[in-house]
């Protein structure tokens, strides 16, 4: 029987992962069974069935010595749960000798925000004037006013639209929905788009529902979302290390310091554990200076 193809459609059919987290779980256990096996050409499945806990200590501290990063090793000890979980679900193994692996532990790095007047000064810094000076205007608010990772803005279609219940359908990792509230202002941004050069421009077949795209008519790259980002941000005078990320961030940071319901912002942002929202929970020292000393009554 062959493991991993069955794996890999596992993986995409029974969880929903996205085609590149699916390559990256399989190469992980590839990797671990050429361990196993001490040959890089060479996978045996009866070893990677019969394999201990032992042999994943071995296999992570043997990752660990070639200095792979941790976040490397923690989507391995990830891949191997996965695994396993799915020998044990077609009843391959009795048990899963995963349960007891730990992954490395992994730093949370806290992501640069861009303050209100910051996001401010780069939407005044595009030039409406220019063609795609609407369009551009109108990324940022849905970027900012939705809190969309890049590839949910560039595929973000026109039937995705519920302007009317003041929502956006948006498309996620492993191709799970989500409906997004969309405030006003980003709405507003994006009927002058619509209206204006989006109208006047000969759309390519096949994009005729994609909402955002360029002047030949076809969508628009992940590279050219990052490229006018930045320039826009240069063009605001803004020192930061920004990235269209920056916008997600910025939106689930200035909803928690508002008081928002973390649970709401973890639906609004598409995650899948809580855990990953709640990095969103840091507070600049500013801002919990001036909350103790508007409310504190000995400060």
């Amino acid at each position: 029987m062959l493991y991993l193809p069955l794996f890999q459609s596992y993986l995409r059919l029974e969880k929903s992962l996205s085609q590149k987290t699916v390559e990256a779980y399989v190469s992980d256990i590839k990797n671990f069974a050429y361990f196993l096996s001490q040959n890089d050409e060479k996978i045996d499945e009866e070893a990677l069935k019969n394999a201990s806990l032992h042999d994943f200590q071995n296999f992570i501290q043997h990752l660990y010595q070639a200095h792979t990063k941790a976040t490397s090793q923690a989507r391995a000890v990830s891949s191997l749960k996965a695994f396993y979980r799915f020998l044990q679900y077609e009843k391959l193994v009795e048990q899963n000798p995963t349960e007891l692996l730990e992954a490395p532990k992994i730093g949370r790095i806290l992501p640069d925000v861009l303050t209100i007047v910051e996001i401010e000064s780069i939407l005044s810094a595009i030039d409406l004037s220019s063609k795609e000076g609407h369009r551009n205007k109108a990324m940022i608010e849905v970027l900012y006013g939705c809190g969309l990772r890049v590839s949910e803005l560039i595929n973000l279609k026109l039937s995705q639209l519920f302007f009317r219940d003041n929502f956006i359908k948006v498309i996620g990792k492993g191709n799970k929905e989500r409906l997004v509230p969309i405030g006003e202002i980003a709405q507003i941004s994006v009927i002058h788009y619509i209206d204006g050069f989006r109208s006047k421009i000969k759309v390519k077949k096949g994009m005729e529902d994609i909402l955002f795209l360029n002047r030949r008519g076809s969508k628009l790259t992940r590279e050219m979302i990052f490229i006018l980002v930045k320039e826009f941000a240069k063009l605001a005078g803004i020192q930061k290390s920004i990235s269209p990320h920056t916008f997600r961030h910025s939106f689930a940071t200035h909803l928690i310091e508002g008081g928002a319901d973390l649970r709401a912002v973890q639906e609004m942002l598409g995650h899948t554990s809580i855990t990953t929202t709640e990095i969103y929970t840091h507070l600049d020292t500013d801002y919990i200076r001036s909350v103790i000393a508007q409310f504190h009554p000995r400060y």
